[in-house]
């Protein structure tokens, strides 16, 4: 088949913006550029679209090859297509942002890449528009974290509520009521209690909890009001 006439030809990419969190803190990984321009700078994890392969299928390949992660939660975010973001050459790249917990997977990570977990509120400068990225990664994960109960991707299989709340304070950047926060999440219905305990923040100690996944799909909107005002987010 003949190609299209007359028409130019662009590169075209995907970018990962991979959010984690340690138990206290919303993260980000980031890698060191291992080409030039900005050789060495931090960057986002990406790469090329190869031509047998889908923008989804690239990004899962890009999260195989950096953290050995397959299964995890993966959403395009948006294409980022101003004509200059790459100085080389013209290039769109898709973004997508993953959900993990980090301690499953902290020792996956790909050493070649010299990758490294960041706060978000400690995030070095990135190159080219990966910026914009975040922040657009981060707006999109503040909207359906008020929705959806999204964010126990991030989680462990069991979590204390002062977890859940130090990752809910993360995301919204926002100072939550503790008994307010835990009589909210509650009353959703979505938490099963556990007979153990977390010790090692307090003397008391601080119960499990897992998610009741059959309530979860039934009535995954008992979320919906976790977070005061957020329907203005």
């Amino acid at each position: 088949m003949n190609k299209y006439q007359n028409q130019t030809h662009l590169l075209a990419a995907v970018d990962c913006i991979i959010f984690g969190f340690d138990g206290s803190q919303l993260k980000i990984l980031l890698i060191h550029r291992a080409l030039e321009p900005e050789l060495g700078k931090w960057s986002l994890m990406g790469g090329f679209i190869q031509s047998n392969e889908s923008s989804e299928q690239a990004a899962v390949r890009v999260l195989k090859v950096l953290t050995g992660m397959d299964g995890v939660y993966l959403e395009q975010l948006y294409t980022f297509s101003q004509p200059n973001r790459d100085p080389i050459e013209r290039t769109l790249s898709t973004a997508y942002f993953a959900l993990v917990d980090i301690a499953l997977y902290e020792k996956q990570i790909s050493d070649e890449y010299h990758a490294e977990w960041f706060p978000l509120t400690e995030m070095p400068s990135l190159i080219f528009d990966h910026e914009s990225m975040v922040t657009m990664a981060r707006e999109k994960l503040k909207y359906k974290a008020a929705l959806h109960p999204l964010l126990f991707e991030l989680l462990p299989k069991k979590f204390t509520l002062p977890q859940l709340q130090s990752l809910y304070q993360s995301v919204f950047n926002k100072v939550l009521d503790k008994r307010n926060f835990s009589r909210k999440v509650l009353s959703t219905n979505l938490l099963i209690k556990q007979p153990d305990k977390d010790k090692g923040t307090s003397k008391k100690g601080a119960f499990y909890y897992t998610l009741n996944t059959k309530n979860y799909k039934e009535d995954f909107q008992a979320f919906l009001n976790i977070i005061p005002n957020s329907h203005l987010l």
